[in-house]
């Protein structure tokens, strides 16, 4: 999230998100009236109908053309529902999915099994032999997260975070990446870690972060004491209309007002460090849209909050640098600034300034998270990093603003007949890879992150459920 003082404005920036995706459907028949075709994972989740804002600035700055950005979102999407079923198949073997390409998003998924491999490539992907599983590197990483708190509340250890100010899992390499300023640092976070080094890479960096400090996605707010930072996503909690935003902006109680100056709510709930996610619930003269601020203000849909994988395109909207566009490039990464550690954050190359705190991260249509902080600018370029939507939104109670236009995931169409639906499945409930519900007499595993909404029942989303 970007925060600019009155007095001292301060450079950050910020990442978002990933896709995912699953076939596309069989044609139906023209002449006779069919029944409703599965919907494939780019339709179901908005991906095959991008806004015009979202292709304008893909073009501008992944360097596409119209129809290169628009298949590349439907790949995405497809290679995203494929790597979660490959992920629910390979159990314990998985070791992380990627796609790569331009425009054709080539999906590799590893293992850690070679006999996994043909599986793999039966699904379309390429396959990748790996010495460590995905919940192994994912250990490692927590157990330096673990050892950066200590380190940081040791007055003595403080040089320790300072000078080793990211740390995240690369699916690509199969390594937990510890970048650093200072070596020394990075093998004194290591030994207080006591991770297996085989599974580390040391990578030098001069970069050292810092949070942007600075109810529609990208607009400026104002906090009361000064400062200025960005609306994430409007959201709603029971009846009460608020946003998602950074946690660094603002603590419990504190006031905001609008993008015009006039008052706007109240930070309820605010982490940082650790996280950095807060939400402001806004007076009754607000109301919270189901919209991002655009290329050249235009508004941009959000349709639901499914994470995008490695590799895939996002957008972000902030009030200081607008619009900007680049690729997802690790999850679950770790980042120290001057206060202290932020985790579970992604990381990004989108560009991004000071006042872009806290603005939206978007893939396609999907929500992906709030802008947190980084590096560079939107001038020579950097790395920044966002905090997902999806744990913001389950740590919070909040449910996440969305539209729903015919042909959306949120319009119900023909459920497939799933007779009673009944079972554990709700609306509003942030799933999570792996979470198991029941609908209509069926049970369903989830494949990819989102928040469930009206028209997202397990049947009618098999991008997102898979059917047990």
């Amino acid at each position: 999230m970007l925060h600019r003082h009155a007095r001292a404005a301060c450079a950050a920036l910020a990442t978002a998100g990933a896709l995912m995706l699953t076939a596309l459907p069989g044609a139906a028949a023209a002449a006779e009236p069919a029944p409703p075709a599965t919907p494939s994972a780019a339709a179901s989740l908005g991906a095959d109908r991008p806004a015009p804002e979202v292709l304008a600035a893909m073009e501008r700055d992944l360097g596409l053309t119209t129809a290169q950005a628009k298949q590349r979102l439907v790949n995405e999407a497809e290679a995203g529902a494929r790597a979660g079923h490959l992920q629910s198949t390979l159990g314990a073997d998985f070791a992380g999915a990627w796609v790569g390409g331009t425009v054709a998003g080539t999906l590799t998924v590893a293992t850690t099994d070679p006999a996994d491999a043909s599986a793999i490539r039966a699904a379309g992907a390429d396959a990748r032999v790996v010495r460590h599983s995905l919940d192994r590197l994912d250990a490692a990483k927590e157990a330096l997260d673990r050892a950066a708190s200590r380190a940081s509340a040791r007055k003595a250890a403080a040089p320790v975070t300072r000078d080793v100010p990211v740390w995240y899992v690369d699916v690509r390499t199969n390594t937990v990446v510890v970048e650093a300023v200072k070596r020394s640092a990075a093998e004194r976070l290591l030994a207080g870690a006591g991770v297996d080094r085989s599974l580390i890479r040391v990578e030098a960096t001069s970069e050292r972060p810092r949070p942007l400090y600075d109810i529609r996605g990208g607009d400026a707010y104002y906090m009361g004491g000064g400062g200025r930072c960005s609306v994430g996503f409007a959201v709603t909690r029971g009846t009460q209309q608020g946003f998602a935003t950074a946690g660094h902006c603002g603590r419990v109680g504190t006031s905001t007002s609008g993008y015009n100056q006039v008052a706007q709510g109240t930070f309820q709930a605010s982490t940082f460090p650790g996280r950095d996610t807060a939400w402001v619930a806004a007076n009754s003269n607000w109301r919270s849209t189901p919209y991002v601020k655009g290329q050249a203000g235009q508004n941009v849909q959000v349709t639901g909050s499914t994470q995008a994988m490695v590799g895939a395109s996002i957008c972000r909207s902030g009030s200081t640098t607008g619009w900007h566009c680049g690729t997802i490039q690790q999850h679950n990464t770790s980042v120290t600034y001057p206060e202290g550690t932020i985790s579970g954050v992604t990381r990004t190359t989108v560009c991004a300034e000071p006042g872009d705190s806290g603005g939206s991260y978007i893939s396609g249509s999907q929500a992906q998270g709030v802008t947190s902080g980084g590096s560079g600018d939107c001038r020579s370029g950097g790395t920044t990093f966002h905090q997902p939507i999806n744990p913001l939104l389950q740590a919070y109670g909040l449910t996440l603003t969305t539209t729903t236009d015919p042909g959306d995931p949120g319009d119900p169409g023909d459920p497939g007949d799933p007779g009673e639906p009944g079972g554990t499945w709700a609306a509003g409930t942030v799933y999570s890879a792996g979470d198991q519900v029941t609908y209509g007499g069926a049970t369903y595993r989830c494949i990819q992150g989102h928040q469930a909404q009206t028209g997202w029942e397990p049947p009618n989303v098999p991008a997102l459920w898979q059917r047990l």
